[in-house]
């Protein structure tokens, strides 16, 4: 009996350890897929740093570059620096991702990890996306609604499940009101501060700034570079990890003081360089704002890329340190406890993003769209007219009027004077023309700077896409960059990006929600599903970016715009010249390829050429846009040849317009499976198809030899081509009238004529211009 009780109670141990031992393996096995899930999330930071950093260069590299204060190298070299530097000045931020959005405590660890899986697969998703369209878009709203949306996915589960807990408890309801309306109150805050600075810059200093700057300078830039010491210094030392809290607390302690060695200090220092070493005073601001506007910009954005692969690097940390926790019943409160991120993960992000900001061709290639928007000197404008923006002109124009019948007229004369550009040196502004000058760059840079730290500081995270942005504009506004002539676009186009705010915010909660429950619902297999989506996506928009960046460097080795300085005549036509005989090379081509995927009734081709038909659309319009920017640069003694230039590129965009009115009408009805001509129809196409070549083909060479003798037999084979289709629209009328041709079709074959015939007097027009243009040169 004793034996038997002996060998049952062996049995029993046996069979304790051998459960024991399942126990473990499971939960190796889970600490391991946790372990894996961490991995993924620091590989998406990884390329979440690299496209973020990419997108986001424009923000503290437009200022120095648009008044082109150094050398591009110079320039990214300093930005570089203090995106470095920056980086270890974001700890304090990292809590944003941890417990802004969600109280953490009411989670259990699975359901951390699934928030923080869904809400990097969705930067990832969402990134491709708005770079693929050509969004505006910006990573701080994108991160904060993404956090948003997947905690409150889970949430709704959660809350269903436990009727008890409300909803409210779950989500961080004050915080993420306090992020949101930061975002949004600094969109307003920026560019009124932006715009109220800068006018009190140009009362100042006015646009002939050189002469007070003398005087001046060193107080406005000891000023500037003290508010900036001040800010990332005192403010931003709360973030720093590699501060010891006695350093950061003599600093609080002391911040006065800071402040008045600062201004004095620097103040003396640039008045003595001024001296000594002719320092630009302007030029050493807008390098040393460049510098901390970088700073700011990894100091407050470093979260949008790392901070939830740390939070959920730091959960796994204090998950598998906890002995007998699973990942169902294991809340997460510890992660509302302050955590003091390490200085060697900020350091890592740090060099990923200079490295990025160094050698990607993205981000190298700066955005232009700030630039454009808040240039000083008119040119071509990226945005159209909206009713919005017509509306805001209207109105700001009554308003100054009602101000200006106010306002004294000694004072107004005064703030004219002060305003006035009429009398600043036209050619100076042409010759390596800035979009603005580098008051305004100072401006620009050292505000964004201060907002962006200063809200670092009180650890909100901001759009610091959308404060350098609105700034720049806020600036531009005060310094009359937007004229009645550009107003209402450069108005459109700041609506546009503000509105690409709320499109953010929508999708990324909306994204973040849908793969939140997914993963929720699916488990390890939508995990795997959406990690390979998301790697597919990113590997696609890289691709999909050199193709891009392919393209255009091809056509831009054309565009006359490129063309610095002051210019000859002779340059100009040899310019002239290439953009012309290409371009009728094209349409020569894609005009016969019309007529013969239309005959074939082939969809897809005809559809590829309408898309060709666009882009040289869009060239020959960029061409003709560019125009006042050419002519100003003529020399003095060239300017009558400007006229002959003008004519040649208004006929050669008369002449793609004439092609996209044939390519577009066959294309639509085609895609509407109408039916195509009859084989008579084609046979008088065809024929004038061989004709049109001919014509156009004997220009390009008369072009291109710069002889004209032969210019009579076109306008000779123009006029027999013109009495050619005369009598194919007789032919045609005679089958309507004995209701052998529908009326669609019809329709389609005189539209096809009536554009040829256009399309020739254009081309023999552009060629007498171009005539015109070579015989006043040889005079």
């Amino acid at each position: 009996m004793r034996d038997f009780a002996s060998h049952e109670y062996e049995h029993f141990l046996s069979n304790t350890c051998t459960i024991e031992l399942i126990l473990n393996n499971i939960l190796n096995i889970m600490e391991n897929i946790y372990l894996i899930l961490v991995i993924v999330l620091f590989v998406l930071a990884i390329s979440d740093l690299v496209v973020g950093v990419s997108n986001d260069a424009v923000n503290f590299l437009n200022s120095a570059i648009g008044s082109k204060a150094a050398p591009f190298k110079i320039i990214m070299a300093i930005a570089a620096l203090g995106v470095f530097i920056g980086a270890t000045f974001s700890g304090g931020m990292m809590e944003i991702a941890r417990k802004s959005m969600f109280n953490p405590g009411y989670f259990y660890f699975e359901e951390i990890m699934i928030i923080f899986m869904a809400v990097m697969i969705t930067d990832v998703v969402l990134l491709d996306l708005f770079n693929t369209f050509g969004l505006p878009t910006s990573t701080t709203v994108s991160i904060v609604f993404e956090l948003l949306g997947a905690a409150v996915g889970v949430a709704i589960i959660k809350a269903m499940n436990n009727p008890e807990i409300p909803m409210s408890d779950y989500i961080n309801s004050a915080k993420a009101l306090a992020i949101i309306s930061g975002i949004l109150i600094s969109v307003v805050i920026s560019f009124t501060v932006g715009a109220a600075v800068q006018f009190v810059a140009r009362l100042i200093f006015s646009f002939r700034y050189e002469k007070r700057i003398k005087y001046l300078g060193a107080l406005w830039g000891g000023f500037a570079i003290t508010a900036i010491t001040y800010f990332i210094l005192v403010k931003g030392a709360k973030g720093a990890t590699f501060m010891t809290t006695d350093t950061q607390n003599w600093i609080q302690n002391n911040s006065h003081l800071i402040i008045i060695y600062s201004l004095i200090g620097w103040t003396a220092l640039l008045q003595i360089s001024q001296w000594l070493f002719k320092l630009n005073i302007l030029k050493f601001t807008v390098l040393a704002g460049t510098f901390a506007l970088a700073m700011a910009f990894a100091g407050n954005d470093l979260v949008n890329f790392i901070g939830v692969p740390l939070a959920g690097y730091e959960s796994f940390r204090v998950f598998i340190s906890t002995p007998g926790a699973t990942p169902s019943t294991f809340m997460m409160g510890s992660l509302a406890d302050p955590v003091k991120t390490k200085t060697l993960f900020l350091l890592g992000a740090g060099l990923i993003m200079v490295l990025t900001l160094w050698f990607s061709k993205k981000a190298r290639k700066v955005v232009k769209t700030s630039v454009d928007l808040s240039r000083q000197s008119e040119g071509e404008e990226r945005f159209g007219s909206s009713f919005f923006a017509r509306s805001i002109v209207r109105s700001s124009i009554a308003l100054s009027t009602s101000v200006n019948k106010i306002i004294p007229e000694p004072i107004k004369r005064q703030i004219e004077k002060q305003f006035d550009t009429s009398d600043l040196d036209t050619q100076k502004k042409d010759v390596d023309a800035p979009a603005f000058d580098m008051l305004r760059a100072s401006v620009n840079l050292v505000v964004a700077s201060i907002l962006i730290a200063s809200a670092t500081s009180l650890k909100l995270p901001l759009s610091t896409t959308y404060v350098t942005f609105m700034v720049a504009m806020g600036s531009s506004l005060s310094d009359r960059a937007w004229g009645r002539d550009s107003a209402v676009y450069r108005i459109t186009g700041v609506l546009a990006v503000i509105g690409g705010w709320f499109f953010t915010a929508f999708s990324a909660f909306t994204i973040a929600f849908v793969v939140a429950n997914a993963i929720l619902f699916g488990g390890q297999w939508a995990i795997i599903g959406l990690v390979i989506l998301a790697f597919f996506m990113l590997i696609r928009s890289h691709l999909f970016s050199k193709k891009g960046e392919t393209i255009e460097i091809e056509t831009a080795e054309i565009e006359i715009e490129d063309l610095n300085g002051v210019i000859q005549s002779e340059k100009i036509l040899e310019k002239c010249s290439i953009s012309v005989t290409e371009t009728l090379n094209k349409i020569s081509q894609l005009y016969s390829n019309t007529l013969i995927s239309f005959e074939s009734e082939d969809r897809k081709s005809l559809k590829e050429i309408v898309k060709e038909v666009e882009q040289i659309n869009k060239k020959t319009k960029k061409l003709k846009n560019n125009v006042f920017t050419t002519v100003r640069k003529l020399q003095e003694e060239s300017i009558d040849s400007g006229l002959y230039y003008v004519q040649v590129l208004d006929y050669l965009r008369e002449t793609t317009h004439c092609l996209s009115f044939i390519t577009n009408p066959c294309f639509e009805h085609l895609d509407n499976n109408h039916r195509v001509f009859t084989e008579e129809q084609f046979e008088d196409l065809n024929m004038l198809q061989v004709k049109v070549k001919s014509i156009i083909a004997r220009s390009i060479q008369i072009i291109n030899k710069k002889n004209f003798s032969e210019s009579n037999k076109i306008i000779n084979d123009q006029a027999v081509l013109l009495e050619q289709l005369k009598n194919f629209r007789k032919i045609q009328l005679k089958r309507i009238k004995k209701d052998r041709s529908g009326t669609k079709i019809s329709m389609l074959y005189l539209n096809v004529l009536h554009e040829t015939q256009n399309m020739m007097l254009h081309l023999v027009n552009l060629l007498k211009a171009q005539r015109d243009f070579v015989t006043f040169l040889k005079k």
